[in-house]
């Protein structure tokens, strides 16, 4: 399990996206640039409003420092975080680029 101060919120990139198919409910399989922390991975519930051709470019917001687990045999290294609607998920953006892995404040 992480330590509190482990956890941080950032900015990230995604290089690739791709459907889940071992995932039990409707998934992507996320690959996001991170900066000076790396490319992570995330497996994310977004399929919903989004498609993986959408998504590749893309900065999205995620918690990173958690300890990887697995999604459908795929590793998920972050939480990319949106808000729940009565239409799926909507990612959180930020309104203007910013470096891959910039720490939310």
């Amino acid at each position: 399990m992480s330590d509190w101060d482990d956890l941080a919120v950032r900015v990230g990139t995604v290089v690739r996206a791709e459907p889940n198919e071992a995932a039990r409910d409707a998934a992507y399989s996320l690959w996001i640039d991170f900066g000076e922390i790396g490319e992570l991975q995330s497996s994310a519930k977004i399929t919903d409003l989004y498609l993986p051709g959408q998504l590749v470019g893309r900065q999205v917001v995620a918690v990173t420092g958690f300890e990887p687990m697995r999604v459908g045999g795929f590793r998920s290294d972050v939480l990319v975080v949106g808000a729940t609607t009565a239409e799926g998920i909507v990612l959180l953006q930020v309104d203007r680029p910013v470096p891959p892995g910039s720490v939310v404040a």
